[in-house]
This record gives structure tokens, sequence and C-alpha cells, in this order.
């Protein structure tokens, strides 16, 4: 569970998602240099690819994202953790079939998030990404939340990631293949989605690896900067 604060008011906005759902390849260029890290060239999807984070990767600003011990004792001799900036969306009532037009009704907020990624794992495990997606603090969030009426258009947004203060990712959220309302439509055709639950809305190009020692931060037009260091899981 997370608490930020509800930017433009005194409140604050409990995280304790059901679930999350994140969203792989969408964004175009993020497709294109997906054999980087998958070693295979991959096509553009024509529906959203889903796949699932747990809660316990929630962490957030200021708190250490920590590289797994389990890699080490794997024995992997490239080992490769990357760093995802992303729109994230909190759904704010629960829904099921939800009509694209009414879509964006749903929205209680956006926020930044890390999807921090494990490669080794993810691109070798035989049950996929699960892995690979889901370590203890592989999800920071925040600084804030945004509500609709204060952000606007989402799809409006410059996104960055940093890393010790080097640009590695610097996108647009227009560069979405598939925008929030229809994201929040499609899934909701696949599973209720419940209020609390996140939807993390993919990653532009740049994604880059990361080591113990390093300070991570994921920055969106409008919302914030998250900063999190890196630390060794002992």
């Amino acid at each position: 569970m997370i608490v930020l604060p509800l930017a433009g008011t005194s409140e604050k906005v409990t995280i304790a998602p059901s679930k999350i759902i994140a969203v792989g390849l969408n964004y175009s260029e993020h497709v294109k240099e997906s054999p980087t890290f998958n070693h295979k060239e991959l096509d553009l999807p024509e529906n959203p690819v889903l796949f699932a984070k747990t809660p316990n990767v929630l962490i957030g600003p200021g708190e250490p994202i920590m590289i797994p011990k389990i890699i080490k004792e794997s024995g992997i001799s490239d080992p490769r953790t990357d760093i995802e900036a992303e729109l994230a969306v909190i759904i704010g009532k629960r829904g099921k079939q939800i009509p694209l037009e009414k879509a964006l009704e749903y929205v209680l907020g956006y926020t930044c998030f890390n999807d921090v990624s494990q490669r080794n794992f993810q691109k070798t495990d035989v049950s996929g990404w699960f892995r690979g997606k889901s370590f203890d603090t592989f999800g920071p969030i925040g600084p804030v939340v945004v509500p609709p009426e204060r952000m606007g258009d989402p799809h409006t947004l410059n996104i960055f990631s940093r890393v010790n203060g080097e640009v590695k990712q610097k996108g647009f959220t227009g560069g979405m293949i598939f925008t929030v309302a229809f994201l929040i439509s499609y899934i909701s055709k696949n599973m209720t989605l419940e209020a609390g639950d996140i939807i993390s809305t993919g990653t532009p190009s740049g994604v880059s690896r990361i080591h113990p020692g390093d300070t991570v931060e994921i920055e969106i037009e409008g919302i914030g900067i998250l900063r999190n260091p890196v630390e060794a899981e002992k």
C-alpha cells in the first residue's frame, strides 16, 4: 500500500490495487528496439499486449529498487535489469464491459510508474514475463496522483527517464499505439476493473539498464519526478 498526495488538494490517495495490468509494446519505437533485450524482432501488436505485475512491486518515491540476489545466485553472466518510464492510470470505480466513449469516466487520476524489468528471466522463463516483472520493489509509483480534470488530455505529455541525471528515454504519450480510453475499455472486456486498480500504459524507446548505486528518475509533464535509488538485495 502506497499513499500519495492528490495534486491540487490537501487530500491523499491510498494506492492498494487488486491488480496491476501493464501494457507491453504500446509505443512503436519501443517495439523497434525490442531485439536489444528480446533477441528477436517483434511486429506491432494488433491488440494490446497485457501482462500482470503483482502488488508487491509497489514502492513510493525515495524508496530503493532492490536488485534481487537470485540473479547472482543463478550464475547469469550478463544480467540486465531495465527501467521503463510509463504513465499509470488509477481506476476510480468498478467497471466491466466499459464502452469506449465512457472509459475516461472511470479514471481517478494519473501518475508516474516505473515498470522495472529483469530481462534475463523475462526472456527465458517458460511461464513468460511473470517473474521478471514482479520482483519486490519493481514498481515505483508517484510522486502524486493528478486528477483527470487537472491533467486534461493524457496523450499530450512529455515523458522521460534518467539514470544518474543522464536522459535515457525521451518520449511523448501521444505516441501510444492504444489510447488510455481504448485500454480501459479493452481490459474491462476481459476482466472486471476495480477501484484502485492500476493500468500502466507502456513505455517509449530508450529503456536502460540499472545497477546498484544508481539513482533513477521518471518524469512526466504535469505530474512531476519519481525518484528512486537502486540497491542490491543482501
